[in-house]
């Protein structure tokens, strides 16, 4: 008997790994704007760090993925329609907010995106409001952290470096920001090719492919390299709209302050990504890089575009819901069964008594 596989989630595969390039070259700036801006590395050999890091820390963990799978909304309401609408519309975001230069997260791009088309499916009772708490709260969190961490790190180096002339100080710093450049490459692999793949995974739990169960998610080895290999794929596109934004608009930068910002950055997107919380590499990055400037002095920073870009992080949610809402809507007007769930029978597993959400 031939078996064929749902066109729905030959979709939500496809527009999955299509989240992960656009995030490739969206993002890759985050980890190689500061090491380009410095003079550190060329861009052709920093995108192909960014490109062989980001692709081994895709393959690290599968915390980040659990949240994104199972801890958003209940999983009954988790239908084709909402996955496919959530997809198109953070490929949307992203790709305008790429279009203008704005660092923006794809990880809330997401969020948003599967909350809206969730509300538009099943209504607002249907979202888990404690998780959804919990990653809306790391919209400050996670710059102000990477603001702080990488405040409190360049005032300790420069600490410690005060006796040592201006010229050793920058060749050391220029090594050392080889290594803080390639934690921050894999921890953006680590945190944020998780996304897609807990995406693709809530795809294959509904259609019974993968069991629900408890703890971690089981991701298959499939998808794990898929989607490390997308991610890669798109940061060897680059991404020079933001890399501007990020390495040479907000402050201007030494190798001393890059491996500051990145340290920070990498240090945060590391604890996250092993609590499973879906933070944004973007705004851990940009905190950081705010942090420096700000510990050089407060008006080397470009507050007003700062103050752009923490409009964009403000906006990315509440848009990419009603973008979700809007695709969820055209989606069952143009094909109904994409809102009935595709395996009722995972659904009574789901809900025993024995099931539950793991990290």
């Amino acid at each position: 008997m031939t078996h064929y596989i749902p066109l729905a989630l030959i979709a939500i595969v496809l527009f999955s790994w299509t989240i992960d390039y656009i995030n490739g070259f969206h993002d890759s700036a985050n980890a190689i704007a500061t090491v380009v801006s410095t003079g550190v590395m060329p861009v052709k050999y920093a995108i192909a760090m960014a490109v062989t890091l980001n692709f081994l820390g895709a393959l690290m963990g599968t915390s980040v993925a659990t949240t994104i799978a199972k801890g958003l909304a209940d999983s009954s309401h988790m239908v084709p329609a909402v996955i496919i609408a959530a997809l198109l519309a953070a490929i949307l975001w992203d790709l305008l907010t790429w279009w203008f230069g704005i660092p923006s997260s794809t990880s809330h791009t997401l969020m948003g995106g599967l909350a809206g088309a969730v509300i538009a499916h099943a209504g607002l009772a249907s979202l888990k409001w404690t998780k959804l708490r919990e990653i809306g709260a790391f919209i400050v969190i996670s710059p102000l952290m990477g603001f702080l961490v990488a405040m409190f790190l360049i005032m300790s180096i420069l600490w410690v470096v005060r006796h040592m002339r201006v010229r050793k100080v920058n060749v050391v710093f220029r090594k050392l920001q080889l290594v803080s450049a390639a934690a921050m490459a894999f921890t953006h692999g680590q945190n944020d090719a998780q996304k897609a793949m807990g995406v693709i995974c809530l795809g294959l739990i509904i259609y019974g492919y993968l069991p629900p169960g408890v703890g971690n998610v089981p991701v298959p080895l499939w998808v794990k390299v898929g989607s490390a290999f997308m991610m890669g794929a798109g940061t060897a596109g680059g991404g020079w709209r933001i890399i501007k934004t990020l390495g040479h608009k907000i402050t201007k930068l030494k190798p001393i302050h890059g491996f500051a910002a990145e340290s920070a950055a990498a240090l945060v997107l590391f604890a996250t990504a092993h609590l499973g919380i879906p933070v944004s590499t973007t705004h851990a990055i940009s905190g950081a890089i705010m942090g420096v400037g700000t510990s050089m002095n407060a008006k080397a920073v470009r507050w007003g575009l700062a103050g752009n870009i923490f409009v964009a992080w403000i906006l990315t949610i509440p848009v990419s819901a009603l973008l979700a809402a809007t695709f969820y809507h055209l989606l069952v007007m143009t094909s109904p069964n994409l809102q009935a769930n595709p395996h009722p029978a995972q659904i009574q597993v789901m809900h025993s008594p024995s099931a539950g959400i793991g990290r």
